[in-house]
C-alpha cells in the first residue's frame, strides 16, 4: 500500500467511526500536531505511531518487506 492509500484509510476507517481527530489522538496517545500532519499528508509517522492509530480503529499494521537485489 502506498503512502496516500495508508493516510486515506485511516482518515476514511475515524471518519466512519465518527471519531474526531482529536479524540483519536488522545485515546491513541497520539499528538494531536502529528495526527493532523499525517492526515494532510506532510508527516511522516513512525511504525509505531500507527499501530497506536490502528489499535484505536481496530485495523492491523502489516508490513512487507521485499528483498531487492543490487545490481553491480
Amino acid at each position: 500500500m502506498h503512502f496516500e492509500e495508508l493516510i486515506k484509510t485511516i482518515k476514511e476507517r475515524r471518519e466512519v467511526m465518527q471519531v474526531t481527530q482529536e479524540a483519536l489522538a488522545e485515546l491513541s496517545r497520539v499528538g494531536l500536531r502529528t495526527l493532523k500532519q499525517f492526515e494532510s499528508g506532510k508527516g511522516n509517522p513512525t511504525l509505531l505511531t500507527l499501530q497506536k492509530l490502528a489499535d484505536v480503529l481496530g485495523m492491523e499494521v502489516c508490513l512487507k518487506l521485499k528483498n531487492v537485489t543490487r545490481s553491480k
